[in-house]
């Protein structure tokens, strides 16, 4: 049982940021799956377009729940950084989607609404794991000073 303490306490925070990233990446998973179907299948705008619309839109999403959620506890380096960022890695992740759309609808000759939401998840799977390592490693940065657990003596008596 000790074991398990320890094993927990040493991978605690790396738990709730998996969790905290998953939470957010399920609510735009969803966003871009309904989008993703209301522009290919309901406005009619093709497997691709649809794809772009939904990703920029959820990502928009997905950038102010990790930023103020997932990682609120890392360095600011400054939202037009991140934000630029963001959207950069979120674009080579988009590839990911993009190539198993792609592959599936103009290679295989699959149109049907089924076979693209199948290649979307395939996609969005692939480019969840991109975009995870990417934002630690680039975008959400780790504090270069340890955060204060409580607030610092400032050598002013309060009344009381």
């Amino acid at each position: 049982m000790d074991f398990v303490k320890r094993l927990y306490e040493r991978f605690s925070s790396l738990v709730h940021e998996l969790a905290k990233f998953g939470s957010i990446g399920a609510v735009a998973f969803l966003i871009d799956f309904g989008l993703l179907n209301l522009c290919n299948v309901v406005l009619g705008f093709g497997p691709l377009t649809s794809k772009v619309v939904a990703t920029t839109i959820s990502t928009t999403f997905a950038y102010i729940g990790n930023r103020f959620w997932t990682f609120r506890d890392r360095d600011q380096s400054g939202l037009g950084r991140e934000y630029f960022l963001f959207f950069l890695l979120n674009g080579i992740a988009l590839l990911f989607g993009m190539l198993t759309i792609g592959f599936t609808t103009y290679t295989l000759d699959r149109h049907d609404a089924l076979s693209v939401n199948i290649a979307n998840i395939v996609g969005v799977g692939l480019g969840t794991l991109f975009r995870y390592w990417s934002y630690k490693k680039w975008v959400f940065l780790e504090a270069t000073e340890p955060i204060p657990m409580e607030l610092p003596e400032t050598g002013v008596k309060q009344d009381r």
